[in-house]
């Protein structure tokens, strides 16, 4: 393949990646809202419930799955045409994160599977938390790209501090939700 290519491959690259992200992002804060929306009481319930899977299923595959497949393909092409990449000690912890990313996206398949039929077990909360796991990979995945060494002491602590705040946030945020809510609601 002609190397002039190569900067448009990138960027195609890129920009799947940057959706799949939205999607990944978005779905998952989706179903926290599908299941919130199973506390409500009807009609409200089977409208909203009717909505969100209708968004999670247009958004899931029409958009998080062709961008992780189109992501997937055009990296495995920079990597082709580039193949001195797989030398680099960077580009095997982002190959790992990917692995890792990969994994996230069908055990959240599995999650979509089980809430397009009400039968997801999992509350807002334990949701909340899983939705940040991506985070955590884009933060690492960034800094490897662009920095291009792997000092993997200030990763694990970078990691470890994000992943802390991150934490600490999503807990605020439950405190904050269980003090506002009407006396004798329970929400999941």
């Amino acid at each position: 393949m002609d190397p002039s290519w190569y900067p448009i491959i990138k960027a195609l690259h890129i920009i799947f990646m940057v959706t799949f992200f939205a999607g990944t992002f978005y779905i998952v804060r989706l179903f926290i809202y599908h299941q919130e929306a199973l506390w409500s009481p009807e009609p409200a319930r089977t409208i909203l419930v009717q909505q969100f899977t209708l968004m999670e299923r247009r958004l899931w595959y029409f958009i998080t799955w062709p961008s992780v497949v189109l992501m997937t393909l055009f990296g495995l092409l920079l990597l082709w045409m580039n193949p001195g990449l797989l030398k680099q000690p960077w580009m095997h912890a982002k190959l790992g994160l990917i692995a890792l990313l990969l994994a996230y996206h069908g055990i959240t398949h599995r999650l979509f599977l089980r809430i397009q039929r009400n039968l997801l077990r999992w509350g807002s909360m334990r949701l909340r938390l899983w939705n940040e796991g991506p985070t955590l990979v884009l933060f690492a995945v960034v800094f490897l790209v662009v920095i291009k060494r792997l000092q993997w002491y200030y990763g694990v602590i970078g990691l470890l501090v994000l992943g802390g705040v991150i934490a600490l946030s999503i807990l605020q945020y439950r405190r904050k939700r269980q003090r506002h809510a009407e006396p004798g609601t329970t929400r999941p």
